[in-house]
């Protein structure tokens, strides 16, 4: 694989619809219990899943952006 890139392997939904992430990605993108997902979803291209501190984040600089960069 690419640098940067990964294939952590298949993953079954449990039949209440819990996945379990792979130890090795959780290592890789520092999930820890009680961590907060995003699932983000395309119809067309598949689900996402996100850590909600990051795109919270995002969110705050897309924010800033749109306010001429000004800080609060």
């Amino acid at each position: 694989m690419p640098d940067g890139k990964h294939l952590f392997g298949v993953v079954k939904i449990g039949e209440r619809g819990q996945i379990v992430i792979p130890k090795e990605a959780r290592e890789i993108f520092g999930l820890k219990p009680g961590d907060q997902l995003l699932v983000l979803g395309d119809e067309a291209q598949g689900i996402a899943l996100v850590k909600a501190e990051h795109m919270a984040q995002f969110a705050m600089q897309v924010l800033d952006a749109m306010r001429g960069g000004e800080k609060k």
